[in-house]
């Protein structure tokens, strides 16, 4: 797919408030970078900033845990109203113990507390005497994704940083993209040998999600936007819900 790749945060990005304009925020961050969009690029952008501008922070203390949450929560020791919103956020739940509640979020992916975030989660906006607040993924990254593409004129990953089955740690993951191929089916590719692959897909948007995370990183260094140059990626029409598993074929959740 390439040889050569360079990564480079976009400077100059503000915090993003409800309803802020993605697009002049990222066109922005490429000025003060002085940074022209070529073909081929890709810009991978945190969820959380998507969020931000989309206003999915929600306020704890605003809310009203149901019954439901109520038990789950006195069965993991969790917070009963972050509870309500990891379950209205999720389609199932797939494991749970004392501290730990994995659910299956309704944009298809796996995840502790339905990945939402209490880190850097509070409105710019917001009363003092507010909160605690939360921030919830995006309502569809993938439109999102869509949208910034045809702005923009390059390929746009949305990531979140996600903890994985059977390892440690996080790692980006691409839950929205458009304008590339987010799984490169290799099927039928030859190794060096000559021998045929046969079940062999490169989930190439998680790839490109995870190299980007490690120059963005995962606290306090406000560099939200990566821009991914050197990819020779295939464009399809999907987006990242793609990668998701189809629960009948996840032996795991």
């Amino acid at each position: 797919m390439t040889e050569r790749l360079v990564l480079q945060a976009l400077p100059g990005l503000g915090v993003l408030a409800p309803g802020d304009d993605l697009v002049a925020w990222i066109r922005g961050g490429l000025r003060a970078g002085d940074l022209d969009l070529a073909p081929g690029d890709v810009l991978v952008i945190a969820s959380k900033a998507v969020s931000r501008a989309e206003g999915r922070f929600r306020d704890l203390s605003r809310t009203e845990p149901s019954a439901e949450a109520l038990a789950l929560a006195a069965e993991v020791d969790k917070d009963p109203r972050l509870v309500e919103w990891v379950l209205r956020e999720s389609v199932a739940v797939s494991r749970k113990k004392p501290g730990v509640v994995v659910v299956r979020h309704r944009l298809g992916l796996v995840s502790a507390n339905a990945a939402i975030d209490r880190s850097n989660a509070r409105p710019p906006d917001a009363p003092e005497d507010s909160g605690p607040w939360i921030l919830l993924l995006p309502e569809d990254p993938d439109r999102t994704a869509r949208r910034l593409r045809e702005s923009l004129g390059v390929a746009v990953v949305i990531t979140d940083s996600l903890g994985r089955p059977f390892r440690l740690g996080s790692q980006g993951t691409a839950i929205g993209c458009a304008g590339l191929t987010p799984l490169v089916d290799l099927v039928g590719a030859e190794d060096l040998f000559g021998r045929a692959l046969e079940h062999t897909a490169v989930a190439a948007a998680d790839a490109i999600a995870a190299a980007a995370d490690l120059v963005a990183g995962q606290a306090g260094e406000g560099r939200a936007v990566v821009l991914v140059r050197g990819l020779h990626l295939g464009v399809s029409g999907e987006g990242a819900a793609a990668l998701v598993r189809p629960a009948e074929l996840d032996l795991y959740a």
